[in-house]
């Protein structure tokens, strides 16, 4: 029987008031930004703000839609862009997560820094060396070389999902499959890809949303062309129609906060 001085000692079930202040401190000081740009959308004002605002509108969400042609394009190239980087990040990432992680060989540490170095580089020194490096080997500025600038870091998001992945699979699974006859494709088939499903799907997902609302990199990738973050950044200097500019922000927003959710929800899941 044990004595009530060695019993172990019952977990709170609440948290301290105090940190639930400073909880909730920290989300205001991170949310509020967002809050002011939601509330703006629907301000009666055109062109300075005050607060709180004379009155609330849904007539800039129309004004956006229909009265302003110029956003289409912009927003067009900024998903087919983000799409196609995901893509080659999905394709890439998960087959230097795999190659990482299956073999042993000289220079793998090496090899994970370098993947992983992209992400940690500030965006401005990314695209100065992209834009040195296309100019030296005469690439012209096309939706290639915005592609291959959103690549460089949509990889590393997707090679972190996996390759976290890949460490918690069990190898004596692939064992018993390569046992049992099955070829490489084979086990890639039926035992590799169900168990990196959904981290390749939670990468993917973040690697659109980072592509979606990238601006520094874009910069200096783009050339001539547009795309929807370059387009608001833009607009910041033009004080007419302001709340438009509020209202593909929230767009964007809402854009990027979905896969982040998902993405967060599917981690999460294979977590428990």
């Amino acid at each position: 029987m044990f004595s009530r001085k060695n019993s172990p000692r019952p977990i709170a079930s609440r948290a301290p008031f105090g940190l639930k202040i400073l909880v909730a401190g920290v989300l205001l000081f991170l949310y509020c930004p967002f809050g002011i740009i939601l509330l703006y959308a629907f301000t009666t004002e055109e062109t300075a703000f005050t607060f709180p605002p004379p009155g609330l509108t849904f007539d800039w969400f129309r004004v956006a839609l229909f009265n302003r042609p110029d956003i289409f394009p912009p927003l067009l190239l900024s998903i087919q862009v983000a799409l196609v980087a995901t893509t080659v990040a999905l394709v890439l990432g998960s087959l230097i997560a795999l190659g990482v992680s299956r073999a042993k060989f000289f220079g793998r540490e090496a090899i994970t820094f370098l993947v992983i170095l992209p992400i940690a580089l500030p965006g401005i020194i990314t695209g100065i060396s992209l834009r040195s490096a296309f100019g030296l080997f005469g690439i012209d500025f096309s939706f290639w070389t915005i592609v291959i600038g959103h690549a460089t870091f949509c990889i590393v998001v997707v090679y972190n999902n996996v390759i976290a992945r890949l460490r918690r699979t069990a190898k004596s699974q692939m064992e018993a499959s390569a046992d049992l006859g099955a070829d490489s494709f084979q086990t890639f088939r039926h035992i590799v890809l169900p168990a990196i499903g959904t981290a390749l799907l939670a990468g993917g997902m973040l690697a659109f949303a980072l592509s979606f609302d990238e601006v520094i990199v874009t910069t200096f990738t783009a050339g001539q062309q547009t795309t929807l973050p370059i387009w608001i950044f833009s607009q910041l200097v033009r004080p007419r129609q302001r709340p438009v500019t509020n209202v593909v922000a929230v767009f964007v927003i809402a854009v990027t906060f979905i896969p982040i959710l998902i993405a967060q929800r599917l981690t999460q899941d294979s977590n428990d």
